[in-house]
């Protein structure tokens, strides 16, 4: 199994850093991409999204989080390496003893507004705590995300907090269906898992969580934008499992139930 990588912009992940992940659920990678960058993808979010991060027309995801915006970092060459060294990384982290590639599922912007400011978008709220999995409609386990701060936060700035070993726990539904609850009510044997305090990142510094592991972040506290930029890989053998998804349109790429899907829509980042 490779757990390294030769793409420039990113390092290469270490056997200690899959073994906290696989047992975890997420793992901190200090420094793993270079500043340089991260400096690219902050100024074409700020190109798509105004220095504010709440420029951009809405997304139609409604919800407190963040304001998303698609990146679309595949069609440029200036952020493509980097995809592909995040997926050698993610296909260590997956540790799928078969030779399955990995796909790129979604990368898009999330900027977190700040909560004193009245805002165009959604996206000043807290995050609440919440599992992945549901809402992006696959049939199988694998997938995570790559989150990436575009600069130096602290918990000020709203950012990530996990249950570590929620992960082993398996689908816990979609979040619309806790009837407005905190989903450690709903799931009280959360209670019982050790909560991470909310993490500081540098420059470069990035967090990677499964999809099955429950996370959430505070309010942004700042007077400007905390800019992160999510990137999504999954296992190149999923398939849509026919459920209403919120990360793609299977019309627009003439997606069946249970069919792949289509490279060129969702390209192969590690093979």
């Amino acid at each position: 199994m490779a757990t390294t990588t030769d793409i420039a912009p990113c390092r290469a992940v270490t056997p200690e850093e899959v073994a906290h992940y696989r047992d975890k659920g997420w793992v901190l990678l200090k420094r793993f991409i270079a500043p340089e960058q991260i400096a690219v993808l902050l100024a074409k979010a700020r190109a798509a999204m105004g220095e504010d991060g709440d420029s951009n027309p809405p997304y139609g995801i409604d919800q407190p989080y963040f304001n998303a915006q698609a990146a679309s970092g595949y069609a440029d060459p200036a952020v493509r390496p980097m995809l592909h060294g995040i997926g050698a990384a993610a296909k260590a982290l997956m540790a799928r003893k078969a030779d399955v590639p990995v796909r790129l599922f979604n990368d898009f912007f999330a900027p977190k507004l700040p909560a004193g400011k009245k805002t165009r978008n959604q996206g000043n709220g807290a995050t609440s705590f919440h599992q992945d999995f549901i809402t992006f409609a696959v049939d199988r386990s694998g997938g995570m995300t790559f989150w990436i701060p575009l600069e130096s936060y602290g918990p000020e700035a709203g950012t990530m907090s996990f249950i570590e070993g929620s992960h082993k726990l398996g689908v816990l539904g979609n979040y619309t269906s806790y009837d407005g609850k905190d989903i450690r009510e709903v799931w009280p044997e959360l209670t019982d898992l050790p909560m991470t305090e909310q993490v500081h990142y540098e420059a470069g510094d990035i967090t990677v969580h499964s999809h099955f592991t429950v996370h959430g972040a505070g309010t942004n506290g700042l007077d400007r934008p905390r800019w992160a930029y999510l990137v999504l890989p999954q296992p190149a053998d999923a398939r849509w499992n026919g459920a209403p998804p919120e990360a793609f349109v299977p019309d627009a790429h003439g997606m069946t139930p249970y069919g792949r899907f289509p490279d060129d829509a969702f390209p192969i980042i590690a093979g």
